[in-house]
């Protein structure tokens, strides 16, 4: 089969593309290519070069292609028309066009975002979507674009992800790096708020699992590790597997939308728009879990990482790669 990956310079979607290319179902791996290859160096894809708002070049990426794998998206911005431009005019640029090809498969990447906060059970595919801050918005509203252009002849299957964690990571590795230096902020008591976490493997497995689909029409699945975490969990693990014990620093949620808004407001001077905004700061207060049950029955999927060993890899890659 010949597959084209959006995204595939990025961290999910480099995974994604070493497993097809690992893969021998699969005989050409295509990835779009902005400016540089990044974790794809070296590696035997076909690279596409462009932009998801080049029309022509999107017409000629998913010629002939069985499947596409729409990974790429943004996950901040200071605007929200710059979300929508990312997570929802691209994403319609790449189903029209995979529409009008004929590719029988699409696989799009959304999140648990979308969904909103789990209020004391976890998220299923049934909940209303309920975000709470714009990146979220900009994948409902993606999602409900997709639902509103797909025909009857493609089979679309829609992911969300909670956190994703693992090598090549560059936001939850922020935590794993003050760790490092011994301090660990908390936010709350470390036991609430829970979150659903999953390694970036399994993410990928799950991926592969729904290419595997071909029934057109519209799913939609959560992938996780299939268990709730707290904090203080992750921060016992990451104890142990760094060996270096670190102050807990428990944080109030409502200190962390003040901590969010001056550190946005000192980083607009120099245009910069940092990792923990006000946006974020939305999200990080709130509980975060959801239940892959439905990924279960329908594609098989079966988290094979631990927390504990997923957080060990990564730290390790971290490490080996000079980042810790």
């Amino acid at each position: 089969m010949k597959a084209f990956v959006t995204g595939g310079t990025g961290f999910i979607g480099s995974h994604l593309a070493d497993a097809l290319l690992d893969h021998s179902d699969y005989s050409e791996v295509r990835c779009l290519i902005r400016n540089d290859r990044k974790w794809l160096k070296d590696k035997d894809i076909t690279p596409v070069r462009g932009d998801l708002d080049d029309l022509p070049m999107l017409r000629e990426a998913v010629r002939d292609a069985d499947v596409i794998f729409h990974i790429a998206g943004r996950v901040m911005a200071p605007t929200y028309r710059e979300l929508e431009r990312a997570n929802v005019d691209a994403t319609e640029n790449v189903l029209r066009v995979a529409q009008k090809a004929g590719v029988p498969r699409v696989i799009i990447l959304s999140s648990l975002a979308a969904v909103g906060p789990s209020n004391g059970r976890p998220a299923t595919e049934e909940d209303p979507l309920k975000p709470v801050s714009n990146y979220g918005r900009s994948k409902k509203q993606m999602e409900m674009r997709i639902r509103e252009i797909a025909d009857d002849k493609t089979a679309i299957t829609i992911l969300r992800p909670p956190a994703v964690y693992g090598p090549r990571e560059d936001q939850i590795y922020s935590f794993f790096k003050m760790a490092d230096n011994r301090i660990c902020p908390i936010i709350g008591n470390g036991e609430k708020p829970k979150i659903s976490m999953v390694y970036v493997s399994d993410v990928v497995q799950g991926i592969l699992k729904a290419a595997k689909k071909t029934a057109p029409g519209i799913r939609t699945y959560f992938l996780t590790d299939n268990t709730p975490h707290t904090w203080n969990e992750i921060r016992n693990i990451t104890t142990r597997v760094l060996d270096k014990k670190n102050i807990p620093i428990y944080v109030k949620p409502g200190f962390v939308q003040k901590i969010a808004g001056t550190i946005e407001k000192a980083a607009s001077f120099f245009g910069i728009y940092p990792v923990l905004n006000r946006e974020k700061a939305k999200e990080m207060i709130l509980e975060w879990t959801c239940s892959s049950k439905k990924a279960s029955n329908e594609l098989g999927y079966t988290p094979r990482y631990t927390l504990e060993e997923g957080i060990s890899r990564t730290i390790h890659w971290y490490q080996r790669h000079h980042w810790l």
